[in-house]
């Protein structure tokens, strides 16, 4: 299954958004790499195995359920989250892009891939039509928090 879908950020005809500066979003997102369990409520542990300059590995527990991935970091423009094939799960990956049609607009947009081929993906019609909800559902929360946290300082404070 292949998804996508954008997020609008910044919207300079709707006074009611507070509008988010590119390097807030781009600290938001990296939080939510880093500490997802602010973003992902059903998340029991996420501990940061190995880090590199622009990159980092780390395991995911859910309950019983334990995720490798890697997460690269591409400054200002992009989070890829990468899941390796492991026990019953499959290769996946996830982007986040920031992009900035206008100056005055600004989007997130995010990529799935679960690296499944098309005869697959007709298998799993249903179940992929819930999934797509259920990660949608699940950005728009994400942009909701960030936006709360902005609204505290806490991105600000993580700028400095």
């Amino acid at each position: 299954m292949k998804f996508e879908h954008l997020i609008e950020i910044n919207d300079p005809l709707n006074p009611l958004i507070d509008a988010l500066s590119i390097k807030q979003l781009w600290s938001g997102l990296v939080l939510r790499a880093e500490s997802p369990k602010l973003f992902v409520p059903h998340l029991d542990e996420c501990t940061i195995t190995e880090r590199e300059e622009l990159s980092f590995r780390r395991s995911l527990r859910y309950g019983q359920l334990v995720i490798e991935d890697r997460v690269v970091l591409e400054p200002m423009r992009e989070v890829r989250y990468e899941v390796a094939a492991q026990q019953d799960i499959s290769q996946s990956s996830l982007t986040m892009t920031i992009e900035t049609p206008t100056a005055d607009t600004l989007y997130v947009r995010f990529q799935y891939d679960d690296g499944h081929d098309a005869a697959t993906d007709a298998a799993n019609a249903m179940y992929d039509d819930f999934r797509r909800s259920a990660y949608q559902e699940s950005d728009i929360d994400t942009i909701r928090v960030l936006r709360d946290l902005a609204q505290q300082g806490r991105l600000d404070a993580l700028l400095n």
